[in-house]
């Protein structure tokens, strides 16, 4: 899997966030996007997605040198961001259920093996709007992690995650993406550990 990123540029009314960038990224890399608060960071993530659009400039897609058309780069990613909701009505297993319908777990998972994974067997019967905050980014993190996709999005990924969260986030990362595509967005060096490129917005 190959994204080029030719001359992007992203504004807002007449500031520009970026302008003219220009990226190759490969399967089996890591990226970390860094920067200071408001350089762009998310909205580079977010522009990659597909969930917003550039200004000038274009980002493709391309696997085994064969373009992948807009319409179907959703079935490659997946992403985790602190902005994205889960809906809180459903259970956590009602939640996966629903999600693996329009994006396939890696072969041989269900829901509920998913929610093993990551500690919340317990919780699988219970409404998500009663989750606590840590509770909810585990969801967030399974649905990307566990999909089987070739590219990983993840924005902040450790938001509200306690010790034993963290430990869990780098227990995915080793396991999960070692032959993916994967962005970090992220100041935290402890998220982005295991990235050997770094992207810095705003210099």
């Amino acid at each position: 899997m190959k994204i080029s990123v030719n001359r992007a540029g992203k504004r807002y009314n007449r500031e520009w966030i970026f302008r003219s960038l220009e990226l190759e990224l490969n399967s089996g890399k890591h990226w970390a996007i860094t920067g200071h608060n408001g350089s762009g960071k998310s909205t580079l993530l977010q522009c990659i997605a597909g969930s917003m659009y550039l200004n000038e400039g274009t980002i493709s897609y391309d696997m085994g040198n064969l373009p992948i058309e807009p319409e179907d780069r959703f079935k490659h990613i997946s992403i985790c961001a602190p902005y994205l909701e889960v809906i809180e009505e459903m259970t956590a297993l009602e939640f996966l259920t629903y999600h693996s319908c329009f994006k396939p777990f890696n072969p041989g998972l269900t829901p509920s093996m998913v929610l093993e994974e990551i500690g919340l067997t317990k919780a699988a019967n219970k409404q998500i709007r009663y989750f606590s905050s840590g509770m909810k980014q585990r969801i967030k993190l399974a649905q990307a992690f566990f999909s089987d996709t070739e590219i990983l999005l993840l924005d902040e990924p450790c938001t509200n995650l306690d010790q034993a969260g963290i430990e869990l986030y780098k227990r995915l990362i080793d396991t999960l993406c070692q032959d993916r595509l994967v962005l970090i967005s992220s100041n935290d060096p402890t998220e982005y550990a295991s990235c050997s490129e770094e992207i810095r917005m705003g210099v």
